[in-house]
This record gives structure tokens, sequence and C-alpha cells, in this order.
């Protein structure tokens, strides 16, 4: 018996040795994708950190030879010029332009999608109709942008005879068209997670699947459509094929879509292909461009999350 309770002991004790040696293999693998998981968002961190510092410091080059109230109030903008003009209104001008029609396509046609697919489609529907979108939102840029040119321009001068080949309007439609899947896929999204008893509710009180999906559904998620709205509009800046494709190379000051000009995207992505110096005013004006593109986004950005704290609902 002896002999039987030392064997036990031992036995015992060699199962306690495996799982200490189980555990310290499982925190040293834990330990391991902790730091993975640190190093991915320090890199994160890290490289939108280098971004803000090369464009903060090249733009502070470009300002300290041009006028901070210059570059704000100046009606033109012709940098390599040897009559030189930096009035960077003109590149805005451009770009909310073309972000006006574009998100005139967008908002009404991405929503009324998500409503339909999230509230009225049969799940067979659904699930064919998403892929296609997602594949739609797939599409590289330049596509759209020769589609643009060479596909709308042509149809609209056939409604607008006057209309320059190079425009903002063609690029605005086409760019409107390409951001639509981002509206309606995170929209419907929202809408699918809104709770089952709140239409529930709503149809026991009378209303139509018509009236519950635009005065409880829609409101009830309406902070997942402001993101999906605030991620539209800042895509919409930002986009630059379609623009420096089918809207044009002239710096115009102008809101009239129907006239060629050019944005904030379209002039660092021309001015960024020729040679030159490094050193030159020329050169910077990319990084005072591209500071003010990045400004404008982190604008819309606090927005957004504005807006999504004030409307949340939590259910």
């Amino acid at each position: 018996m002896i002999q039987t309770a030392v064997a036990e002991s031992e036995n015992s004790m060699g199962g306690v040795s495996d799982r200490l040696k189980r555990s310290r293999v499982r925190n040293l693998k834990e330990t391991g994708v902790e730091a993975l998981l640190f190093l991915a968002a320090f890199i994160s961190v890290f490289v939108t950190l280098g971004i803000v510092y090369i464009l903060v410091s090249e733009s502070l080059a470009f300002f300290r030879h041009v006028s901070l109230l210059d570059f704000l109030t100046d009606r033109q903008w012709t940098p390599l010029f040897d009559d030189a003009h930096y009035g960077i209104m003109v590149l805005i001008s451009g770009t909310l332009t073309s972000s006006v029609v574009a998100l005139a396509v967008a908002l009404p046609i991405g929503t009324v999608i998500a409503i339909y697919l999230s509230e009225f489609a049969t799940f067979r529907v659904r699930e064919m109709a998403k892929p296609v979108l997602e594949l739609l939102g797939g599409v590289p840029t330049i596509v759209f942008g020769y589609f643009a040119l060479i596909t709308v321009t042509p149809l609209l001068q056939k409604i607008y005879p006057d209309l320059p080949g190079f425009n903002i309007l063609s690029a605005g439609l086409v760019m409107g068209v390409m951001i639509i899947p981002y509206v309606s896929s995170l929209s419907e999204d929202a809408m699918r997670a809104v709770p089952m008893s709140l239409r529930e509710g709503a149809y026991a009180m009378g209303s139509t699947r018509l009236q519950t999906a635009l005065r409880v559904v829609f409101p009830a998620a309406f902070s997942g459509v402001a993101s999906a709205y605030v991620l539209a509009i800042s895509r919409a800046v930002g986009e630059t094929m379609i623009v420096t494709v089918a809207s044009g190379s002239q710096p115009n000051l102008t809101f009239n879509p129907a006239e060629s000009a050019m944005t904030l995207a379209s002039y660092i992505a021309g001015v960024s292909q020729g040679d030159l110096p490094h050193d030159s005013i020329g050169y910077q004006t990319i990084f005072a461009a591209g500071l003010t593109l990045f400004v404008l986004t982190l604008l819309l950005n606090i927005v957004g999350h504005w807006m999504r704290k004030k409307y949340r609902e939590v259910y």
C-alpha cells in the first residue's frame, strides 16, 4: 500500500508539472499575441504621426515664403508660373464642387438602396445585390475616370452642347456612382442592427412597412447612417484619379460644375509626377495642398464622431 501511495503521489506531481508547463506555454503564446497586437497598433500610430510630421514640416517651409493670408485669400493658383500665385481656394472650390455633385448622387441613391435591402428585399435578393454593390466599389478609379471622360461626357454634351470636354459634372456624377456602395452597404448594416422589437411595435401600432422604415428604423440607425455619410464625404473629397482624368488640369476658381477645374488631390497627383527640385517652392506646394486636404478630412471625421455620439442609440 505504501508503494501504491508513493506511485500515486509521483503521478500527481507529474500531472501538476505538466499543467504548469502547459500554463507557461499558454502564457508565452498570449504574451506573443499581445506583443504583435501592440506592434500593429504602434505602427499605425507611428505612420500617422510620420505623415503629419512630413506634411507640417514641409508646409512650414512653404509658409516661410508665402503668407497664410495670401494662401487663403488669393483668387489664383499658379505656383509653377513666373508670376506665381498661391490661392488655395482655387483648388478647394474644385474639390467642394466635385464632392457636392458626387454626394448629390451617392447619398440619396445609397440611402434608398439601403432601406430597400434592409426592410423590403427578400433574403435571396439581398444576398445577390450586396456582392454586386461591393464589386462596384472594387472597380479601379482610373476605370471610372475614363468612363466619365469617354462615355458620360459625350452623353452630357448631347444635352448641354456647350459643355467642355473636361468638366466637373461628369467627374462628379461618376464619382457618385462609385461612392454608392459605401453608403448603401454601411447604412444597410446599421439598419439591420436595429432590434426587431422596434419594428414589431410599429407594426402593432398600425404602421406600414414604409412608415416603419422611414419613421422608426432610419432614425434609430441614424448614427450608423451618419458614419456612412461621413465616409462617403471623405471619399469624395480625397478622390484623385476620376477628377484627374475627367475634370481637367486647369486651376479655376469656380463653383459651376459645367466648367473645368482642378481639385486638391488631382493637383497633388499631377505635380508630384514632375521634375521639380525638392527644395523649390513649387515642390513644397504639394505638401501645402496635402495639409489642406488632411485638415478637411480631419474636420469631417471630427464632425462624424460628434454625430455618432450625439445620435447613437443604445438598446
